[in-house]
């Protein structure tokens, strides 16, 4: 599907197609891990960023209704804030985080920390969330193991690890439980909720579910709703942890967990993160120097790739607490309980902002488009932009100048 076309009928509608060029520069940066350590590099570090941050935790006792009917609670909220309340608290952003992300955004947790939070580029003075105008919460999701309450968290019930008894969970729980911590922190009002992939998904439900406390929403490489082909891949993930007899159906011990089948997981995610340009300008054909083209397990330099962040990631992430986020990707769909995607979308009352990039094939321009032209039939103040990248699903985190400015000016005309 091609671009969307402008309403030209209607000054509320703004829809372009950017492909920014750089003078033939050639980035170095190839991935979204990649972006983050380049980012953390050189001595002024603490200087380019907002500087030394910590993690706060809000436990909030009450207990979170779900959509599957079950009951969750009391919860843990783990978040960061970066920039001052303003006297009227009328200029808090939310930023909303992706699968396995967390409530680091930006910053460093100590002098000695190289690498800085996910979103470093984006967050801090000066920059698009610009941190001397604006308050920036970001707070990781229930379901997580950053912090907030998940499957590794202590079932008040039991005395003990919810493991596979925690409930299952969709993005709409996760922005309820968001809402709640937002109520704890005192704070009634957003001017903006933006994100991408999963944290896209957060912004269009937040504008969806709170239209009286959002005053816009930037969703970043998102989606309506997932397809099978996204379900089918983390249907490969899920297969990979439940096949490691680690894994012993989620009661492994936390010394002890699948770490093989998690790192196949998380290897499966990465190549849908990618694009086929992205691989051919990072690895090529390339076969691995340390190999002998004619060694069996000889490995290509893709291969050696996914095995290494396959590998680094099973030290970050708990394997119960990826499965139960994955299943609320699977399970994402903006219509649910709602008679139709349009009868949601209709209750969006504020201005939007859509990404989509060209390469991206885990949610693809065309699945923003759809939401788009539906909003646009709506008469929605809605605004698009396909970005021209060839990083695949990371181009959120890899590119983000060639969309900076667009969101600038944007947050300029949200009243």
């Amino acid at each position: 599907m091609g671009t969307v076309p402008a309403d030209t009928n209607s000054d509320k509608t703004r829809v372009s197609v950017s492909a920014l060029h750089h003078g033939g520069f050639f980035f170095a940066v190839r991935t979204a891990q990649d972006a983050i350590d380049a980012r953390g590099a050189g001595d002024n570090h603490l200087e380019q960023s907002v500087g030394l941050v910590t993690t706060e935790y809000a436990h909030i006792n009450r207990e979170l209704r779900l959509e599957s009917g079950r009951v969750l609670g009391p919860l843990t909220l783990a978040y960061e804030t970066y920039g001052t309340l303003n006297p009227d608290a009328s200029n808090v952003i939310l930023a909303t985080h992706a699968w396995t992300g967390d409530a680091h955004a930006a910053g460093y947790h100590s002098e000695e920390d190289r690498k800085p939070g996910w979103w470093d580029n984006m967050i801090g003075p000066g920059k698009v969330l610009d941190t001397d105008h604006y308050y920036v919460i970001c707070s990781n999701t229930i379901g997580s193991c950053k912090g907030s309450t998940g499957p590794t968290s202590i079932n008040p019930q039991t005395g003990r690890p919810y493991r596979l008894s925690f409930p299952v969970i969709m993005v709409r729980d996760m922005v309820r439980a968001q809402k709640l911590l937002l109520d704890h922190l005192g704070i009634a009002s957003l001017k903006a909720v933006i994100g991408g992939s999963m944290g896209a998904m957060q912004a269009l439900e937040w504008g969806i579910h709170y239209p009286d406390r959002v005053r816009s929403i930037i969703p970043i490489a998102g989606t309506g709703r997932t397809s099978p082909m996204a379900i089918a891949l983390n249907a490969l993930a899920r297969q990979a942890v439940y096949n490691d007899p680690l894994w012993k159906k989620g009661n492994y011990p936390p010394e002890h967990p699948p770490t093989d089948g998690l790192a196949l997981a998380r290897a499966v995610g990465h190549i849908s993160f990618l694009s086929d340009a992205s691989m051919w300008m990072k690895f090529d054909r390339r076969f691995s120097v340390r190999d002998g083209m004619f060694d069996f397990f000889g490995q290509f330099e893709i291969e050696r790739y996914l095995n290494y962040n396959g590998g680094t990631f099973t030290g970050k992430f708990d394997p119960n607490s990826f499965l139960y986020l994955a299943k609320a990707l699977d399970l994402y769909d903006v219509a649910w309980n709602f008679e139709s995607q349009s009868d949601a979308l209709n209750q969006l009352t504020c201005p939007s902002q859509w990404f989509a990039f060209s390469s991206d094939w885990l949610y693809t321009p065309q699945q923003t488009e759809n939401v788009v032209k539906n909003l646009q039939q709506l008469g929605k103040n809605v605004e698009y932009h396909c970005i021209q990248s060839d990083y695949g699903h990371d181009s959120f985190l890899v590119e983000p100048e060639k969309f900076i400015p667009l969101i600038k000016d944007f947050l300029n005309r949200v009243e």
